[in-house]
């Protein structure tokens, strides 16, 4: 008899999941809240920007799925597991049954404590955006849009966190002038040391934008946004960045085992019921949840094989993230401010870059790139696999590279790390198009879209860089 999977949420991993399960046995339904097709969410600063269109970052066409044999209903909220039932209620009543459930359910976004932020009626203020669907993008695009209209324009964004800076460039892009306010000592402090974060800071300054660390912001008045230090910001409107949490309701209701997301094993089922499933940012594995991309397409990769009956499991063990705006490169591996080994750094302020390697007997545990991500390739491939470095190593690989960087990868070098692809994999393709079709290259955070196209083709011209 042919399972019945019912995943819940229509994002970035449910997507990747879907695609995994293309072929599969089993019946699949994807319930999603959102009333547009499976987008991605990483790129909706670039639709701030006005880079891409909106069009643009869908995943996965409703067609797609058509064709595939996977219903998709959008605009669908889940209100109720009943795990006895092996089914979930709708908020219409609707009941559809499940033989496996998969929570792809995400995060949700929390606002700050910041007085007068909501009103009496319980709506936000007026001025204020969060930031986290396409549905708040483009009202946030349609304000900037107005604001554009009128004399100095003027936003402050709260939170200096990936999000944070890809919106704050993209507001200064446009010509709105934008301070951004963070708590922490320094910018991406969750991922980045003190250097790192000084170099973005002095990058986002260049645009005109003036940062604010170790302030918040606690209220706001008919002027502006007050801080914590006195200081009253004027502005025209407010984007929320900072604070989020794994959407866990659903699960809690249910009785299914919650700390921080739902407690999932190496089959990423929930420990409290086997027949239940979840990944991406509302899942906890170890201990640890997520929020970026990369380890949520590796768990639905996983989780794929799984119900397919194969054998996989999920170790967790590795996290890389990217962050891509316009004149901002970001690449984070495993965590480079608490991992033990011997550091090799090399900042350089004036042209805005940090490079960060961790090495511990011989091998990389953790890097953290800032503004030059030419080597980032190779870094990946050496810290994936463990490869033991020479004494020199760590220091060549610090350096930035030649304008023709791409050729020089190995076929088997990690070039998006969204996605996992190779740039073997991408040599094989004939365009970039029929890249981003058969390997998903570029659809992630879209950090590695220059590179791409420089190798798209460009099969048998390579050699190692270092070694």
């Amino acid at each position: 008899m042919t399972e019945r999977v019912v995943i819940v949420g229509g994002g970035m991993a449910a997507v990747r999941l879907c695609e995994g399960l293309v072929g599969a046995d089993v019946a699949v339904t994807v319930l999603a809240d959102e009333r547009h097709a499976p987008y991605n969410r990483i790129l909706l600063s670039a639709v701030l920007e006005g880079t891409h269109s909106a069009d643009a970052l869908t995943l996965r066409s409703a067609a797609w799925f058509e064709e595939h044999g996977i219903e998709l209903r959008l605009d669908t909220r889940v209100v109720e597991i009943d795990r006895t039932a092996r089914e979930v209620e709708l908020v219409d009543g609707e009941r559809l049954g499940f033989d496996r459930l998969v929570l792809a359910t995400g995060a949700i976004p929390t606002l700050p404590p910041i007085r007068g932020l909501v009103r009496r009626d319980g709506t936000l203020h007026p001025k204020v955006h969060p930031f986290r669907s396409l549905e708040d993008c483009r009202r946030l695009d349609a304000s900037v849009t107005a604001l554009l209209e009128t004399p100095s324009p003027r936003a402050v964004v709260v939170g200096g966190g990936l999000l944070g800076l890809q919106v704050a460039r993209a507001l200064s892009v446009r010509g709105v002038l934008t301070e951004v306010v963070e708590g922490a000592d320094h910018l991406l402090a969750s991922q980045v040391g003190p250097a790192a974060g000084g170099v973005l800071a002095r990058d986002l300054r260049r645009l005109g934008t003036e940062v604010y660390t170790g302030a918040r912001a606690v209220r706001m008045t008919d002027d502006g946004v007050q801080l914590d230090n006195g200081a009253t910001l004027p502005t025209d409107l407010v984007v929320l960045t900072a604070g989020g949490r794994p959407s866990t309701a659903l699960a809690r209701r249910a009785g299914l085992m919650v700390r921080r997301g739902v407690v999932v094993d190496s089959a990423l089922a929930s420990v409290t019921d086997d027949r239940i499933h979840a990944l991406g940012d509302c899942a906890e594995h170890r201990r640890r949840t997520t929020g970026f991309v990369p380890p949520a397409w590796e768990q639905a990769e996983v989780l794929a094989q799984v119900l397919r009956g194969q054998e996989a499991s999920y170790d967790g063990h590795r996290n890389v993230a990217r962050l891509r705006a316009t004149g901002l490169d970001v690449a984070v591996l495993g965590d480079a401010q608490t991992a033990a080994g011997e550091v090799v750094e090399v900042t350089n302020p004036i042209t805005g870059s940090h490079r960060r390697l961790v090495v511990h007997g011989g091998r990389i545990v953790a890097a953290a790139l800032v503004g030059d991500l030419s080597r980032v390739g190779l870094i990946t491939q050496l810290y994936d696999r463990g490869t033991i470095l020479g004494p020199d190593e760590p220091g060549q690989l610090l350096l930035p590279e030649a304008v023709d960087a791409p050729a020089a990868l190995p076929d088997d070098a990690e070039v998006c790390a969204c996605a996992g692809v190779t740039a073997g994999a991408i040599r094989a393709c004939d365009s970039v198009a029929q890249c981003v079709d058969r390997t998903r290259a570029t659809t992630g955070c879209g950090g590695c879209a220059d590179v791409v196209r420089r190798l798209v083709g460009s099969a048998g011209v390579h050699r190692v860089p270092v070694g």
